[in-house]
């Protein structure tokens, strides 16, 4: 195969890779939610907001702190992602000529080059983006949280804009991910691939749960629930009392 040609047959295939897969968790997310570690800690985080609205005035305090620890995430990774783009930006207007080297095997004309070093810019804009709107709900939801749960519809709104900030924290730090490759595709589509198949492979391990995870999930919620059943039935002996 010519070296030229390389870049047409992997890279495309690297993204399909990269597609395949995340469509695939996608589609897993929303249908066993328990397979996958981000749906498991969406219903994890529906418990927590349920237990810190049951009594403001004692978690409020903590509640704030645990949502300004996540903006306090999601602005680091919002500021690393819009200085890595404008590094990307100010090295590609400076560059007059493509200075070949020996590590790169691949299409080394300057349009290619231009291609790859606008992939990974348009990543990284894409992970400030969606950093920005993880922002945006955690700053929201820090406000509502202290408010006291009248109704199960107010938890149930707050709990959407919490998860909804935490997929945008998912989906930037994804983003960060992808970069990887394209960064390794400076160097030819042979180390792109290869990093695309290392990738997919230890986000296959992060992203789902084994069996004795859910187990233990389940068995916490369980637990919870009995918890809070006694609870109320000691109220309600007290109340008759």
């Amino acid at each position: 195969m010519e070296e030229k040609s390389l870049d047409i047959v992997l890279v495309p295939l690297g993204v399909l890779l990269m597609v395949i897969y995340h469509t695939w968790l996608f589609f897993t997310i929303l249908h066993q939610p328990k397979r996958t570690v981000v749906g498991l800690n969406a219903l994890s985080r529906k418990r927590w907001v349920s237990s810190m609205m049951s009594d403001p005035n004692k978690n409020g305090v903590l509640a704030v702190q645990t949502i300004r620890n996540s903006i306090m995430a999601s602005t680091l990774l919002a500021t690393t992602a819009i200085t890595m783009s404008s590094i990307i930006g100010v090295f590609v207007s400076s560059t007059t000529d493509t200075k070949t080297s020996a590590l790169i095997y691949g299409n080394t004309s300057r349009l290619a080059f231009s291609i790859k070093y606008f992939a990974i810019l348009v990543c990284f804009l894409f992970a400030f983006l969606c950093n920005v709107q993880s922002i945006r709900y955690y700053v929201h939801v820090s406000f509502m949280v202290s408010l006291p749960a009248t109704r199960d519809e107010s938890i149930d709104y707050i709990t959407r804009s919490l998860n909804r900030a935490s997929y945008f924290w998912s989906i930037g730090l994804r983003a960060f991910y992808i970069s990887f490759p394209l960064f390794l595709w400076i160097f030819g589509p042979i180390p792109m691939f290869a990093c695309c198949c290392i990738l997919l492979s230890v986000l296959y391990f992060l992203d789902t749960t084994s069996s004795i995870t859910r187990e233990l999930h389940s068995h916490h919620m369980k637990h919870d629930d009995d918890l809070k059943m006694k609870d109320s039935v000691e109220l309600s002996q007290l109340t008759l009392v």
